[in-house]
């Protein structure tokens, strides 16, 4: 991604080997550059975005919805399930599969190629995340129950084929994110899926679906360590943002639906309480809630003076904005 000009001059270049995409608020400024660009390379002006590697673009007055229709036909065909009749939710409620299957073993060729386009799928489907991501931990060794699972997940795709994300161009553009987990998930390990999803004047822009590294004692531990990752991706979107428009947003709300880790976010106290979640997460929690940066440096000095004794600050001139989550220091042993 890159950058150019200020204010309604502002040009905005996405490239992708020799395929590029060019964006702004003023039509003479995306004319004038496609224009020196044809001067110093080879190059074809395909004009108005309409499909760009496999995403299909359709744009009008009122705003752009993207889509892979087109692609997920192709994958009902390569799976043999052009004419299935469609399924209406992607995996069956409370569907627990494992590593260790007692079912007949599968073509693992064929199944990781179907879960590999199923992922290039999520692009723009947020409503498959989960359920792709699911099925990706069975790839080494796929049962006929795990494939199972996977063609219950392409018939869905079946009936909702022309589904996407609608992008409008009027209405709020306030970031709002939204984070979840479920409690040890996962049979094999017992780990717990984390679930982050952000919005953009209410259409996504950006979604995951991950089992997380560690194991959660509580779920009031897995809602925090999912929170966790919503903050760190809400303190990406705030500078990707920055550098695009050159404007900070405000305040990002990230809603969750534990009242236990919502506490835990907001009083520091409870995290004598909490010593078994991962410290890292905890810290860098609490340093987003709190938006104020020189309260929570200055209690980050305190804690890397007790933890080290002598340090030396190096000066806060490189950090971002008041939402920065890192600083430099050096200390003597």
């Amino acid at each position: 991604m890159y950058a150019r000009g200020q204010g309604r001059s502002r040009l905005l270049l996405g490239v992708y080997v020799d395929d590029l995409i060019v964006t702004g608020t003023n039509a003479e400024e995306i004319t004038r550059f496609k224009k020196e660009m044809i001067e110093r390379f080879r190059m074809s002006d395909l004009g108005l975005l309409h499909f760009y590697l496999g995403i299909e673009v359709r744009q009008n007055a009122s705003g752009i919805t993207l889509s892979q229709a087109g692609y997920a036909g192709k994958l009902l065909e390569l799976a043999g399930m052009a004419e299935c009749n469609p399924a209406l939710v992607p995996m069956e409620p409370r569907l627990k599969l494992s590593k260790d299957s007692n079912n007949p073993a599968t073509d693992a060729t064929f199944y990781r190629s179907i879960v590999g386009c199923l992922r290039y799928l999520v692009h723009t489907r947020p409503d498959i995340s989960f359920a792709v991501g699911y099925v990706s931990r069975f790839m080494k060794a796929p049962t006929t129950e795990h494939l199972a699972a996977v063609k219950h997940l392409l018939r869905y795709i079946a009936g909702t084929r022309s589904y996407g994300c609608r992008y409008s161009k009027d209405g709020d553009k306030e970031l709002i994110g939204f984070s979840d987990s479920d409690m040890a998930g996962d049979m094999d390990d017992r780990n717990s899926t984390t679930g982050v999803l952000f919005s953009l004047g209410g259409s996504p822009i950006t979604w995951q679906s991950q089992k997380q590294k560690t194991v959660a004692l509580s779920s009031c531990e897995a809602e925090y360590i999912a929170a966790t990752s919503a903050a760190c991706q809400a303190t990406w979107l705030r500078r990707l943002l920055e550098d695009m428009i050159g404007k900070q947003s405000d305040t990002i709300t990230i809603y969750m639906d534990n009242k236990s880790t919502i506490q835990l976010c907001k009083n520091p106290v409870f995290h004598d309480r909490s010593k078994h979640i991962e410290i890292n997460g905890t810290q860098f929690v609490e340093s987003q809630v709190c938006r104020r940066t020189e309260s929570w440096l200055c209690a980050l000095i305190r804690r890397c003076r007790i933890a080290v004794g002598k340090l030396q600050d190096v000066g806060w001139h490189g950090l971002v904005g008041d939402s920065a989550i890192s600083t430099a220091c050096f200390y003597n042993r």
